[in-house]
């Protein structure tokens, strides 16, 4: 029979067993995650031939799912996306500068607008009718509005911090990928030469500024001239430093002085940039830290100071 004497035997069983079922699953996840980065690995070193056209994938049972989802994405958007041309070329800035180089980019991004506002209405009048059956119908068509914006709205956030993740990528790369272009163009390489190898050399550390200096020599093996290519590059990246940089190697190819020089004076002024941009940061950092101290320590110690006299206080007066 069961007995109140068993519930401590109870518990630490299925206290004992939670764990050990968490810790095999956590064992399995890391197993499968050390996997699939060995096979990145590989297939980055070129351990493992990849066809043309294709991006690595690792088959883990999601990719028909998310493939099905993406199309009903783009089935939806495709009748809801923007018809006037000023508006089919901001977006596809946007893609370009974000790095989504999909033709059906600007379908798939409506789509998940129109589904996730439906999806968040739907969500809070779930909530609603579960957990606050007493609110009014202003109040929750209110709130349902709210919701259905925050959806609506959530692909555009999405798109705007990539693009600002990009940038800043290109920011911390730039100073460095100047450095050893300096080299290679010292060593006797012409600028194109420079650019590609550059691009290799940052294939892992800097996967974005590897990327976008590959398409300047890719555009420039097409047939397209070095300063159109480089001003593709300032385009694309919306970098106030990249401008500044193409608009040196312009003129230093229009004018025909060294161009070596003008990296290495460009460099040093990016380095200087990037020194003051931190120090920036960190004189941001005790008005930023304000907030915090009011919302959650000061409450803390106040509790921890003045808590014991309060007890002795209300000991003395009221429980006396």
């Amino acid at each position: 029979m069961f007995h109140a004497d068993n519930i401590p035997l109870l518990v630490s069983g299925g206290v004992f067993f939670s764990v050990l079922l968490l810790s095999v699953a956590f064992m399995l996840y890391r197993r499968e995650q050390v996997r699939r980065r060995r096979i990145h690995e590989k297939i980055t070193r070129g351990e493992r031939e990849v066809p043309s056209g294709s991006s690595p994938r690792v088959d883990d049972g999601s990719e028909g799912l998310r493939d099905r989802v993406i199309n009903f994405w783009e089935r939806v958007g495709a009748k809801v996306k923007p018809e006037k041309p000023e508006e089919i070329r901001e977006y596809q800035l946007r893609f370009l500068r974000a790095g989504i180089r999909r033709h059906n980019a600007l379908a798939i991004l409506m789509g998940a607008k129109c589904f996730l506002a439906l999806v968040f209405a739907a969500a809070f009048l779930a909530v609603k009718v579960w957990f606050f059956p007493i609110l009014g119908k202003l109040v929750t068509t209110l709130f349902a509005l709210v919701s259905a914006l925050l959806g609506f709205y959530l692909p555009s956030i999405w798109l705007r911090l990539r693009i600002s993740r990009r940038q800043e990528a290109v920011r911390k790369g730039l100073a460095d990928a100047l450095d050893l272009m300096v080299v290679c163009v010292e060593a006797g390489m012409g600028l194109d030469a420079a650019i590609f190898r550059v691009a290799e050399e940052f294939r892992l550390t800097n996967p974005v500024l590897s990327e976008e200096l590959k398409l300047v020599n890719l555009e420039m093996r097409a047939g397209k001239l070095r300063r159109d290519a480089l001003k593709n590059l300032a385009l694309r990246t919306d970098l106030e430093d990249v401008s500044t940089l193409v608009a040196l190697l312009i003129q230093t190819e229009r004018f025909g002085t060294s161009i070596a020089q003008a990296l290495r004076v460009q460099s040093d002024a990016f380095r200087t940039k990037r020194f003051q941009r931190a120090e920036e940061k960190a004189a941001k950092l005790t008005v930023k830290l304000v907030l915090p101290l009011i919302l959650f320590i000061f409450p803390a110690l106040f509790v921890v100071i003045v808590g014991p006299a309060l007890v002795k206080v209300l000991r003395m007066f009221v429980l006396k």
